[in-house]
């Protein structure tokens, strides 16, 4: 009965367990691993009856051919200056906004928390009519801070750190009240220590909202010096319209989804536990 126990253990284990992860690991893994092996691939290796997954003569000529074809450097050097700008507000704004609906008698909280829960839910393009109109007409078109402008709140972080916030303990507030400190030093001195996997979570998806952002900078971009690397990267399609396309664009989608990797492996610790705080008091 005990063997037969274990051997049922054992078949749940993989079947629940093991089986599911390895699939999606798969799923998710293979894709990426292709694309990156594809990217040092020349056409040949890549359009053929016999694929291989490793190169079978590496080259660098689609990474170079993607330098030639974009000012690679002005593009990322334009990504990041909107990655990071956007990501630091957005995320000052969204512990800000949630600390004041938690600790601060705000007149309407809950009516500005309802407000919250339904941007959560309007699809953003709705709002690329008025954006852009109110950016152009404030001469933002072509612009960094007009890609940057309109994306500023984010009902996600704030929702997310609000139902973290409601979850620390009151002593600690009560016990900075009695030494008399103020509500920037318990949000900075108290909240946001305590808050650092919660806070981590917001700005990793919120960096990776920023990087990867393309319908909105494509629209109100039309020239190179301004473009971010998403929409520049775009560019590489409508030049290259045949198969020899395929390690260029390869080469573009390495480029833009490795630093998002790094900085995903830098954060990856917070994840689980920022998205879980919160759920229970």
């Amino acid at each position: 009965m005990s063997k037969a126990f274990s051997r049922r253990n054992l078949a749940d284990t993989l079947l629940t367990g093991y089986l599911p992860i390895l699939i999606a690991l798969l799923i998710i893994v293979l894709p990426l691993a292709w694309m990156i092996s594809s990217s040092f691939k020349p056409v040949n290796e890549i359009v053929t009856l016999d694929p291989q997954f490793l190169p079978q003569d590496p080259t660098l000529d689609n990474y170079q051919t993607v330098d030639q074809r974009i000012p690679l450097f002005t593009v990322v050097q334009n990504s990041i200056i909107v990655t990071t700008v956007g990501s630091v507000i957005k995320v000052l704004l969204a512990i800000t906004t949630a600390y004041a609906l938690v600790f601060i008698r705000v007149p309407g909280a809950n009516l500005i928390f309802l407000g919250i829960l339904v941007a959560l839910m309007v699809p953003p393009e709705v709002s690329m009519l008025p954006n852009f109109m109110t950016i152009e007409a404030l001469g933002g078109r072509n612009t960094l801070w007009g890609i940057i402008l309109p994306g500023l709140g984010t009902a996600f972080g704030t929702f997310l750190l609000r139902q973290h916030f409601k979850s620390l303990p009151t002593e600690l507030f009560e016990a900075a009240d009695l030494d008399g400190a103020g509500h920037f030093r318990k949000l900075f001195q108290i909240a946001v220590p305590v808050s650092l996997p919660a806070i981590s979570t917001v700005a990793l998806v919120t960096i990776v909202n920023e990087w990867n952002s393309f319908l909105w900078p494509l629209i109100i971009t039309d020239t190179r010096d301004t473009m971010t690397l998403p929409v520049a990267l775009n560019q590489l399609r409508s030049v290259e319209d045949d198969v020899a396309s395929y390690g260029i664009l390869m080469a573009g989608a390495v480029i833009v989804i490795v630093p998002m990797l790094i900085i995903f492996a830098m954060l990856q610790r917070y994840i689980v536990a920022g998205l879980t705080q919160g759920a229970v008091k």
